[in-house]
């Protein structure tokens, strides 16, 4: 995956496809926690193994290959739960448990989708965090082309009894996915209820995998 300007675009709809404009508020003089970016570091490492492995290693492979570092840096429920709003609380937990599972697949899909060719791109990975309201952290991260064109992303890390997990993902170090996300969540959510957001989720999810993931 090259990252002239086209391939530019794809990481920028990679960030705001996975967790309106949100700013990120730095908290001047707290501490900030190194361990918050380990989860960063290795989702970084597996989607270069994916690049590498390149769209002609089949995707639903390349999807398995994903998977564990997705899940390790993403709290993806809360994610979700942040995206849909409200309407969370009241819906079945059988419910909960297929949207969550069409979104984790979503998620997954969206990433191989969009990472899917090496040209000698790195990741460039702060090693000290930013402190942000709520006892949150801030990851800062490039990805870098051979021909040394950068783009940012940017994860807000939140502690879970899991460890550090990512609540939001930041494009141009203040583009939120989750606000961007909420908007056509919660108007599928109010049109169609749960299973309304789960059908346009597992069609995201096929149209990404070229009909590999159904």
């Amino acid at each position: 995956m090259s990252l002239a300007p086209i391939a530019r675009r794809r990481c920028l709809k990679t960030a705001l496809a996975i967790v309106g404009a949100g700013f990120v508020v730095v908290v001047p003089g707290a501490e900030a926690d190194p361990g918050a970016v380990q989860p960063i570091r290795a989702l970084s490492d597996g989607l270069l193994r994916v690049m590498r492995a390149g769209s002609g290693t089949p995707f639903p492979q390349r999807f398995q290959m994903l998977s564990p570092e997705v899940d390790s840096a993403f709290d993806l429920q809360a994610v979700l739960q942040l995206s849909v709003g409200p309407t969370w609380s009241t819906l079945p937990p059988d419910q909960q448990t297929t949207l969550l599972a069409a979104f984790r697949r979503y998620t997954v899909a969206n990433y191989v989708n969009n990472f899917d060719n090496y040209n000698g791109q790195r990741f460039e990975i702060q090693p000290d965090t930013k402190s942000l309201p709520n006892g949150e952290q801030l990851v800062q991260t490039k990805i870098i082309s051979a021909a040394g064109e950068s783009h940012q992303l940017d994860y807000v890390m939140r502690r879970t009894p899991g460890g550090w997990k990512a609540v939001d993902v930041l494009a141009d170090g203040s583009i939120s996915r989750v606000a961007v996300q909420r908007s056509d969540f919660r108007r599928l959510v109010a049109r169609g209820g749960a299973q309304a957001l789960i059908q346009s989720l597992n069609q995201k999810t096929s149209d990404l995998s070229g009909g590999a993931l159904t």
